[in-house]
């Protein structure tokens, strides 16, 4: 498929707000960094390193995360997890997704 500029940029818009979500559902069981982008990836979300790392500092900057580091197999790794107010935002944002995917269904193109 061809390269379209207008569409990369409008793709990359709609997988931030996407890339969120998905950090904060699957950060309701704790992950290190690693295993994080392992699991998204499993989900068939793919997310490099350097949007991840960036992503999960500044959730949890806003209180949305929390994270530790521990000793894990002789290496320091740090591992996040969903706060309060970062379970109460996944909860809020999931439903949000679902009125808008409810109203935006019927406008699609059908295939």
């Amino acid at each position: 498929m061809e390269s379209n500029p207008t569409f990369d940029k409008l793709r990359l818009e709609l997988r931030r707000g996407v890339l969120v979500m998905a950090v904060l559902a699957r950060l309701e069981a704790e992950h290190s960094g690693y295993s994080l982008r392992k699991r998204l990836n499993d989900d068939g979300i793919a997310i490099d390193e350097g949007t991840l790392y960036p992503l999960v500092r500044r959730l949890e900057a806003q209180g949305l995360l929390s994270s530790q580091w521990r000793e894990e197999g002789n290496r320091k790794k740090r591992f996040y997890r969903l706060t309060d107010s970062g379970r109460d935002v996944l909860h809020r944002l999931s439903e949000e997704w679902r009125l808008l995917g409810s109203a935006l269904e019927p406008l699609l193109p059908k295939e």
